[in-house]
């Protein structure tokens, strides 16, 4: 915990550095506007900043923060029969993907799971843990890892990225445009106590609906990882590894965020959750409709 707490914090630290650098430069070259964020155009661009330089460093971190705050560990070379087995399955569904073969990793939960993040596709890490090794058959973790190699395939990182950071920037401009026009006074001067306050407020409340919109995607992409999961190896061992996780999942012991790509569904209902319920993802399968963004 304590290791994820630093690891937070350190990003967050990167964050406003490379913030405030971006800023400053495009202040000096005259693209944001002269009084900087006094102006609608100007806030709207350090919004903008802030919200992509926010996701942007997260999805080039993810790798590094990954490895140190799930304890992966990354196989270089195969000290078994299974990793050998493991290696094989990632780099031979690589090359049915046209993608180069990922970081392969394994990572010590009891709680069956897996996730693949990076920066890119050609780029990435997968990694099961050993929960997920100790509850499925082969046929099920290959189905499994097809999941995760077809999440880097489809760039899910890079999109979900560009997503968060596009509505980021809509919930930070938005909320301090209201602020300002309820903080203002009579005399045209804002206070600013009531601006701060109304800020904060508005802020919580359009970051609840855009965790809807991020969420919904979050859904819909997991459902395109199981199609792809089923493509690579079958539909049946796919369905047969959600029905596997079904029995060996905790629901209260989520991974957080990229790090619960295989997980099962959140503990806020459907809305908030970024994962479909199991049953939902196996009657896709079955039925071959893949449900709506906001399914």
């Amino acid at each position: 915990m304590l290791k994820r707490v630093g690891l937070f914090i350190l990003t967050n630290i990167a964050v406003i550095a490379i913030v405030t650098v971006i800023f400053a430069l495009l202040q000096a070259l005259g693209i944001v506007p002269k009084g900087g964020t006094s102006t609608y155009g100007g806030l709207f661009i350090f919004c903008l900043v802030w919200g992509m330089a926010g996701s942007g460093i997260s999805l080039f971190l993810s790798k590094w923060m990954a490895k140190r705050a799930m304890g992966v560990r990354v196989i270089e070379s195969p000290s078994d029969e299974f990793e050998a087995w493991y290696v094989s399955v990632v780099t031979r569904q690589a090359q049915m993907l046209g993608i180069k073969t990922p970081e392969i990793g394994i990572f010590d939960d009891p709680n069956p799971n897996a996730f693949a993040t990076g920066a890119t596709k050609n780029s990435s890490l997968v990694a099961i843990n050993t929960g997920l090794i100790h509850s499925m058959n082969r046929d099920e973790l290959e189905a499994v890892i097809g999941h995760e190699m077809a999440h880097v395939a489809n760039g899910d990182m890079v999109t979900m990225m560009l997503l968060q950071g596009v509505v980021n920037a809509f919930v930070m401009f938005f909320a301090r445009v209201i602020a300002q026009v309820v903080a203002r006074n009579n005399d045209g001067e804002i206070s600013q106590g009531t601006y701060f306050m109304v800020t904060m407020v508005l802020q919580i409340l359009f970051g609840i609906l855009a965790s809807i919109i991020t969420s919904g995607f979050s859904r819909y992409r997991e459902y395109r990882a199981d199609e792809g999961g089923a493509k690579l190896t079958s539909n049946a061992q796919m369905i047969s590894a959600l029905k596997a996780l079904g029995r060996g999942a905790n629901p209260s012991a989520e991974l957080e965020g990229e790090f619960a790509a295989f997980g099962v569904s959140g503990k806020f209902g459907n809305l908030f959750s970024t994962h479909p319920p199991l049953e939902q993802r196996i009657a896709a399968l079955e039925s071959g409709h893949r449900p709506s963004v906001m399914a």
